[in-house]
């Protein structure tokens, strides 16, 4: 990203104060992707930017390219949805920090419009969810986010070999990337699923589905499951939002 100044569809999805006056912020763009920002100022009491730079808000990005660094200039974020309703649910702001930290490590500096599309919505999901149904719209969102970035488990057939999957309890393998035929499971390390829970986890990864009811001893389980596959498919680096959450920090 080099030239003129661009504007972009933005997400705030990560600030960080700089200096007296300033922050550092990451934006989840709509065409560029994931991008860091210096908006200088932001912290001054007459600030242009006023209270707009807050996690997860919505808006116009007008960015000025750095031509020696990934480090751009945010001149401007003209706000169109702040979603101030994640803050007023602990277990909704949780999850969407989740997912903002999910976004900042994995989403690369590349237009991917989809990626965004998929944060916009799960947003606005998460803001309207009520309380009982909020941690199942974060497992969805992040889920989803999961799928974007390519990296989603194989549910509708063997992930060893391509058989297809009995209908009763099957295999889940984090190390095989998702569901194994009982041949395949056979003998295998593998954490065992029945035909409610995989029903439950194909609802909330595939498109379409209806969001599922979760007991909390499923809802319990489906946490301990994402938080394995994260660490097997996107590396063990600390990602304390999303572990807390996962672990139900706030629940």
């Amino acid at each position: 990203m080099a030239g003129s100044p661009l504007i972009t569809p933005a997400l705030i999805i990560g600030t960080l104060r700089y200096g007296e006056t300033s922050r550092i912020v990451r934006l989840a763009t709509r065409d560029h992707g994931v991008v860091s920002a210096i908006a200088k100022g932001a912290l001054r009491p007459k600030s242009r930017f006023g209270a707009a730079l807050q996690l997860m808000s919505e808006g116009q990005a007008h960015l000025i390219p750095s031509r020696t660094s990934d480090l751009h200039t945010l001149a401007a974020f003209d706000l169109t949805l702040l979603h101030a309703g994640l803050a007023k649910v602990h277990e909704r702001f949780a999850a969407a920090s989740a997912l903002a930290e999910l976004a900042t490590r994995f989403v690369p500096p590349a237009p991917n419009p989809d990626i965004y599309q998929q944060l916009h919505e799960s947003v606005a999901l998460l803001e309207l969810a009520p309380p009982e149904a909020t941690v199942v719209v974060g497992l969805r969102a992040l889920w989803r986010l999961i799928t974007e970035l390519g990296v989603a488990p194989v549910m509708r057939r063997c992930a060893r070999d391509g058989a297809a999957l009995s209908d009763g309890m099957v295999a889940f393998s984090f190390r095989d990337g998702g569901f194994l035929c009982a041949s395949c499971a056979a003998g295998g390390a593998s954490t065992r699923l029945g035909a409610e829970d995989r029903d439950a986890l194909r609802s909330l990864i595939e498109p379409g589905g209806a969001l599922p009811i979760l007991s909390r001893a499923q809802v319990a389980a489906h946490r301990h499951l994402l938080m394995r596959w994260v660490q097997s498919h996107l590396g063990e680096t600390p990602m304390p939002a999303l572990e807390y959450w996962l672990r139900g920090g706030l629940a």
